[in-house]
Protein backbone atom coordinates (compact mmCIF):
# COMPACT_ATOMS: atom_id res chain seq x y z
CA UNK A 1 0.00 0.00 0.00
CA UNK A 2 1.43 3.39 -1.02
CA UNK A 3 2.20 5.84 1.74
CA UNK A 4 -0.09 8.85 2.03
CA UNK A 5 1.30 12.21 0.82
CA UNK A 6 3.26 14.26 3.32
CA UNK A 7 0.78 16.92 4.59
CA UNK A 8 3.62 19.42 4.95
CA UNK A 9 4.18 19.50 1.19
CA UNK A 10 1.08 21.50 0.14
CA UNK A 11 1.34 23.81 3.18
CA UNK A 12 5.00 24.52 2.50
CA UNK A 13 4.50 25.09 -1.22
CA UNK A 14 1.53 27.38 -0.55
CA UNK A 15 3.46 29.45 1.98
CA UNK A 16 6.52 29.73 -0.25
CA UNK A 17 4.54 30.78 -3.32
CA UNK A 18 2.81 33.54 -1.30
CA UNK A 19 5.68 34.87 0.80
CA UNK A 20 9.01 34.11 -0.85
CA UNK A 21 10.50 35.73 -3.95
CA UNK A 22 10.37 34.00 -7.34
CA UNK A 23 13.93 32.77 -7.13
CA UNK A 24 15.58 29.42 -6.60
CA UNK A 25 15.18 28.70 -2.89
CA UNK A 26 18.17 28.43 -0.57
CA UNK A 27 16.40 26.90 2.39
CA UNK A 28 17.44 25.64 5.79
CA UNK A 29 15.20 23.54 8.02
CA UNK A 30 15.53 23.81 11.79
CA UNK A 31 15.71 20.06 12.32
CA UNK A 32 15.48 18.77 15.88
CA UNK A 33 14.85 15.16 14.73
CA UNK A 34 11.45 15.27 16.42
CA UNK A 35 8.34 14.24 14.51
CA UNK A 36 7.31 17.73 13.37
CA UNK A 37 10.65 18.88 12.01
CA UNK A 38 11.18 15.46 10.41
CA UNK A 39 7.98 15.86 8.39
CA UNK A 40 9.01 19.40 7.40
CA UNK A 41 12.52 18.39 6.35
CA UNK A 42 11.22 15.53 4.20
CA UNK A 43 8.68 17.82 2.50
CA UNK A 44 11.23 20.55 1.78
CA UNK A 45 13.75 18.02 0.45
CA UNK A 46 11.11 16.44 -1.82
CA UNK A 47 10.04 19.84 -3.20
CA UNK A 48 13.52 21.31 -3.69
CA UNK A 49 16.11 18.51 -3.80
CA UNK A 50 19.64 19.82 -3.58
CA UNK A 51 18.48 23.24 -2.28
CA UNK A 52 17.85 22.33 1.36
CA UNK A 53 20.17 22.03 4.34
CA UNK A 54 19.32 20.88 7.87
CA UNK A 55 20.31 22.81 11.01
CA UNK A 56 20.51 21.04 14.35
CA UNK A 57 21.15 22.76 17.68
CA UNK A 58 22.34 20.62 20.60
CA UNK A 59 21.38 22.47 23.80
CA UNK A 60 23.09 20.13 26.23
CA UNK A 61 20.21 20.46 28.68
CA UNK A 62 19.11 16.81 28.79
CA UNK A 63 20.53 13.35 28.16
CA UNK A 64 18.20 12.81 25.20
CA UNK A 65 20.01 15.56 23.26
CA UNK A 66 22.64 13.07 22.10
CA UNK A 67 19.94 10.77 20.70
CA UNK A 68 18.43 13.69 18.80
CA UNK A 69 21.79 14.49 17.19
CA UNK A 70 22.45 10.86 16.30
CA UNK A 71 19.05 10.50 14.62
CA UNK A 72 19.59 13.77 12.76
CA UNK A 73 22.93 12.53 11.41
CA UNK A 74 21.47 9.19 10.30
CA UNK A 75 18.48 10.74 8.53
CA UNK A 76 20.47 13.44 6.77
CA UNK A 77 23.11 10.95 5.62
CA UNK A 78 20.38 8.75 4.14
CA UNK A 79 18.67 11.66 2.39
CA UNK A 80 21.88 13.27 1.23
CA UNK A 81 20.92 16.51 2.97
CA UNK A 82 23.84 18.55 4.39
CA UNK A 83 23.61 18.75 8.17
CA UNK A 84 25.04 21.72 10.07
CA UNK A 85 25.41 21.34 13.83
CA UNK A 86 25.86 23.74 16.72
CA UNK A 87 26.48 22.90 20.37
CA UNK A 88 25.35 25.67 22.73
CA UNK A 89 25.32 26.15 26.48
CA UNK A 90 21.75 27.25 27.09
CA UNK A 91 22.15 27.80 30.82
CA UNK A 92 19.43 30.23 31.97
CA UNK A 93 20.51 33.56 33.43
CA UNK A 94 19.24 34.68 36.81
CA UNK A 95 15.47 35.11 36.63
CA UNK A 96 15.28 33.47 33.20
CA UNK A 97 13.37 30.25 32.52
CA UNK A 98 15.15 27.30 30.90
CA UNK A 99 12.71 27.50 27.96
CA UNK A 100 13.49 31.18 27.34
CA UNK A 101 17.24 30.59 27.58
CA UNK A 102 17.09 27.67 25.16
CA UNK A 103 14.95 29.64 22.70
CA UNK A 104 17.27 32.67 22.66
CA UNK A 105 20.37 30.54 22.16
CA UNK A 106 18.62 28.43 19.53
CA UNK A 107 17.61 31.33 17.29
CA UNK A 108 21.05 32.88 17.34
CA UNK A 109 22.66 29.52 16.58
CA UNK A 110 20.18 28.82 13.76
CA UNK A 111 20.86 32.23 12.18
CA UNK A 112 24.63 31.68 12.35
CA UNK A 113 24.37 28.16 10.94
CA UNK A 114 22.10 29.27 8.10
CA UNK A 115 24.49 32.05 7.06
CA UNK A 116 27.46 29.71 7.08
CA UNK A 117 25.48 27.23 4.94
CA UNK A 118 24.53 29.91 2.40
CA UNK A 119 20.80 29.75 3.20
CA UNK A 120 18.61 32.85 3.24
CA UNK A 121 15.52 31.42 4.92
CA UNK A 122 15.10 29.09 7.92
CA UNK A 123 11.94 26.97 8.07
CA UNK A 124 10.49 26.19 11.51
CA UNK A 125 8.07 23.33 12.20
CA UNK A 126 5.70 25.13 14.59
CA UNK A 127 2.14 23.90 13.97
CA UNK A 128 -1.47 24.76 14.86
CA UNK A 129 -1.22 23.25 18.35
CA UNK A 130 1.88 25.33 19.09
CA UNK A 131 -0.04 28.41 17.96
CA UNK A 132 -3.00 27.54 20.19
CA UNK A 133 -0.69 27.02 23.18
CA UNK A 134 1.00 30.36 22.53
CA UNK A 135 -2.32 32.19 22.39
CA UNK A 136 -3.55 30.52 25.59
CA UNK A 137 -0.32 31.49 27.35
CA UNK A 138 -0.79 35.08 26.22
CA UNK A 139 -4.38 35.14 27.47
CA UNK A 140 -3.35 33.74 30.85
CA UNK A 141 -0.79 36.54 31.24
CA UNK A 142 -3.14 39.35 30.27
CA UNK A 143 -1.10 40.10 27.17
CA UNK A 144 -1.81 42.93 24.76
CA UNK A 145 -2.13 42.65 21.00
CA UNK A 146 1.51 41.65 20.38
CA UNK A 147 1.02 38.63 22.65
CA UNK A 148 -2.42 37.79 21.30
CA UNK A 149 -0.99 37.83 17.77
CA UNK A 150 0.92 34.71 18.90
CA UNK A 151 3.54 33.46 16.44
CA UNK A 152 3.89 35.21 13.06
CA UNK A 153 4.29 33.02 10.00
CA UNK A 154 7.48 34.90 9.09
CA UNK A 155 9.90 37.22 10.88
CA UNK A 156 13.53 38.31 10.96
CA UNK A 157 15.97 37.76 13.81
CA UNK A 158 19.75 38.11 14.07
CA UNK A 159 19.84 39.20 10.43
CA UNK A 160 18.16 36.01 9.16
CA UNK A 161 14.65 35.38 7.82
CA UNK A 162 12.56 32.68 9.53
CA UNK A 163 9.27 31.13 8.42
CA UNK A 164 6.57 28.98 9.99
CA UNK A 165 4.69 27.43 7.05
CA UNK A 166 2.83 24.78 9.11
CA UNK A 167 0.76 26.97 11.45
CA UNK A 168 -2.48 25.71 9.90
CA UNK A 169 -1.67 22.00 10.42
CA UNK A 170 -2.65 20.23 13.68
CA UNK A 171 0.07 18.18 15.31
CA UNK A 172 -2.08 15.03 15.07
CA UNK A 173 -1.90 15.22 11.27
CA UNK A 174 1.89 15.60 11.29
CA UNK A 175 2.40 12.90 13.89
CA UNK A 176 0.13 10.39 12.15
CA UNK A 177 1.94 10.84 8.85
CA UNK A 178 5.43 10.47 10.34
CA UNK A 179 4.42 7.36 12.27
CA UNK A 180 2.80 5.77 9.21
CA UNK A 181 5.79 6.62 7.00
CA UNK A 182 8.22 4.69 9.16
CA UNK A 183 10.64 7.62 9.25
CA UNK A 184 12.81 7.66 12.39
CA UNK A 185 12.29 10.43 14.92
CA UNK A 186 12.91 11.05 18.62
CA UNK A 187 10.35 12.09 21.23
CA UNK A 188 11.52 14.87 23.52
CA UNK A 189 11.05 13.55 27.09
CA UNK A 190 10.70 17.10 28.43
CA UNK A 191 7.34 17.36 26.62
CA UNK A 192 5.83 15.14 29.31
CA UNK A 193 7.14 17.26 32.20
CA UNK A 194 4.12 19.01 33.72
CA UNK A 195 6.31 21.51 35.54
CA UNK A 196 6.31 23.46 32.27
CA UNK A 197 3.23 25.59 31.62
CA UNK A 198 3.10 24.73 27.92
CA UNK A 199 2.94 21.04 28.74
CA UNK A 200 0.07 21.57 31.17
CA UNK A 201 -1.81 23.48 28.47
CA UNK A 202 -1.07 20.69 25.98
CA UNK A 203 -2.15 17.89 28.30
CA UNK A 204 -5.11 19.53 30.02
CA UNK A 205 -6.49 22.61 28.26
CA UNK A 206 -6.24 21.57 24.61
CA UNK A 207 -8.16 18.29 25.14
CA UNK A 208 -10.84 20.21 27.08
CA UNK A 209 -11.20 22.74 24.27
CA UNK A 210 -11.36 19.89 21.77
CA UNK A 211 -14.21 18.34 23.75
CA UNK A 212 -16.16 21.61 23.91
CA UNK A 213 -15.21 23.14 20.55
CA UNK A 214 -14.13 20.50 18.03
CA UNK A 215 -11.96 22.05 15.33
CA UNK A 216 -11.05 25.05 17.51
CA UNK A 217 -7.45 25.33 16.28
CA UNK A 218 -8.22 27.20 13.03
CA UNK A 219 -10.47 29.54 14.97
CA UNK A 220 -7.72 30.43 17.45
CA UNK A 221 -5.31 30.87 14.54
CA UNK A 222 -7.81 33.25 12.94
CA UNK A 223 -8.04 35.27 16.16
CA UNK A 224 -4.24 35.49 16.26
CA UNK A 225 -4.20 36.77 12.68
CA UNK A 226 -6.81 39.43 13.54
CA UNK A 227 -4.68 40.54 16.49
CA UNK A 228 -1.59 40.66 14.28
CA UNK A 229 -3.41 42.83 11.73
CA UNK A 230 -4.61 45.19 14.46
CA UNK A 231 -1.08 45.39 15.88
CA UNK A 232 0.25 46.26 12.42
CA UNK A 233 -2.18 49.19 12.29
CA UNK A 234 -1.06 50.33 15.75
CA UNK A 235 2.53 50.17 14.54
CA UNK A 236 1.63 52.33 11.55
CA UNK A 237 -0.07 54.84 13.86
CA UNK A 238 2.96 54.89 16.19
CA UNK A 239 5.29 55.66 13.29
CA UNK A 240 3.02 58.52 12.21
CA UNK A 241 2.94 59.95 15.76
CA UNK A 242 6.70 59.55 16.29
CA UNK A 243 7.35 61.36 13.03
CA UNK A 244 5.55 64.31 14.66
CA UNK A 245 6.83 64.13 18.26
CA UNK A 246 10.34 63.07 17.32
CA UNK A 247 12.76 60.39 18.52
CA UNK A 248 13.55 60.80 21.34
CA UNK A 249 9.96 61.98 21.80
CA UNK A 250 9.23 65.48 22.99
CA UNK A 251 7.13 65.72 26.12
CA UNK A 252 4.98 68.48 24.70
CA UNK A 253 4.40 66.47 21.53
CA UNK A 254 3.30 63.43 23.51
CA UNK A 255 1.00 65.54 25.69
CA UNK A 256 -0.84 66.65 22.54
CA UNK A 257 -1.83 63.02 21.94
CA UNK A 258 -4.47 60.98 23.72
CA UNK A 259 -3.25 58.80 26.59
CA UNK A 260 -3.74 55.69 24.44
CA UNK A 261 -1.67 57.12 21.58
CA UNK A 262 1.04 58.20 24.02
CA UNK A 263 1.33 54.62 25.26
CA UNK A 264 1.31 53.22 21.74
CA UNK A 265 4.03 55.60 20.53
CA UNK A 266 6.23 55.02 23.59
CA UNK A 267 5.94 51.24 23.38
CA UNK A 268 6.91 51.34 19.71
CA UNK A 269 9.85 53.68 20.35
CA UNK A 270 11.20 51.63 23.26
CA UNK A 271 10.86 48.33 21.43
CA UNK A 272 12.33 49.54 18.14
CA UNK A 273 15.43 51.15 19.62
CA UNK A 274 16.11 49.01 22.71
CA UNK A 275 14.03 45.87 22.32
CA UNK A 276 12.27 46.47 25.65
CA UNK A 277 8.59 46.01 26.47
CA UNK A 278 7.32 48.00 29.47
CA UNK A 279 5.05 46.22 31.92
CA UNK A 280 1.49 47.54 32.04
CA UNK A 281 2.03 49.04 35.51
CA UNK A 282 5.25 50.73 34.38
CA UNK A 283 3.53 52.30 31.38
CA UNK A 284 0.72 53.61 33.58
CA UNK A 285 3.33 55.31 35.79
CA UNK A 286 4.99 56.86 32.75
CA UNK A 287 1.69 58.21 31.45
CA UNK A 288 0.78 59.65 34.86
CA UNK A 289 4.14 61.45 35.02
CA UNK A 290 3.69 62.77 31.49
CA UNK A 291 0.30 64.20 32.45
CA UNK A 292 1.81 65.87 35.53
CA UNK A 293 4.86 67.26 33.73
CA UNK A 294 3.85 70.92 33.35
CA UNK A 295 6.83 72.77 34.87
CA UNK A 296 10.54 73.00 34.04
CA UNK A 297 11.49 71.47 37.35
CA UNK A 298 9.32 68.39 37.04
CA UNK A 299 11.56 65.33 37.27
CA UNK A 300 10.83 62.04 35.51
CA UNK A 301 12.96 59.00 36.36
CA UNK A 302 11.15 55.69 36.15
CA UNK A 303 12.27 52.09 35.88
CA UNK A 304 11.16 50.53 32.59
CA UNK A 305 12.14 46.93 31.80
CA UNK A 306 15.91 46.71 32.36
CA UNK A 307 16.57 50.45 32.18
CA UNK A 308 15.38 53.89 33.18
CA UNK A 309 13.16 56.40 31.39
CA UNK A 310 14.14 59.99 32.21
CA UNK A 311 13.25 63.54 31.37
CA UNK A 312 16.07 65.36 29.59
CA UNK A 313 14.96 68.93 29.00
CA UNK A 314 11.91 68.77 26.81
CA UNK A 315 12.35 65.13 25.80
CA UNK A 316 12.21 61.63 27.22
CA UNK A 317 15.34 59.48 27.05
CA UNK A 318 15.98 55.85 27.88
CA UNK A 319 19.14 54.26 29.23
CA UNK A 320 19.98 50.78 30.38
CA UNK A 321 21.05 50.08 33.92
CA UNK A 322 24.82 49.66 34.09
CA UNK A 323 25.75 46.07 33.38
CA UNK A 324 22.34 45.12 32.04
CA UNK A 325 22.29 43.07 28.86
CA UNK A 326 19.76 43.68 26.08
CA UNK A 327 16.57 41.67 26.50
Amino acid sequence: MAASPNPCGPALLRWYSQRAPDTSPRLAVAYSAGADSTALLLAAHALWPGCVVALHVHHGLQAAADAFETTARITCDRLGVPLHLAHVRATPARGQSPEDAARLHRYRALADLARSAGADLVLLAHHADDQAETLMLALSRGAGLPGLAAMPDHFERHGMRFARPLLELPVSTLRAWVESSGEPFVDDPSNADLRYTRNRIRKTLLPAWDACFPGFRPMLARSARHAAQAQQLLGDLARIDLATVGEPPSIAGLQALSRERQANALRHWLHRHWGVVPAAAQMEQVLDQLAACRTRGHRIELKVADGTLRRDGGHLTFGRTAGAAPI
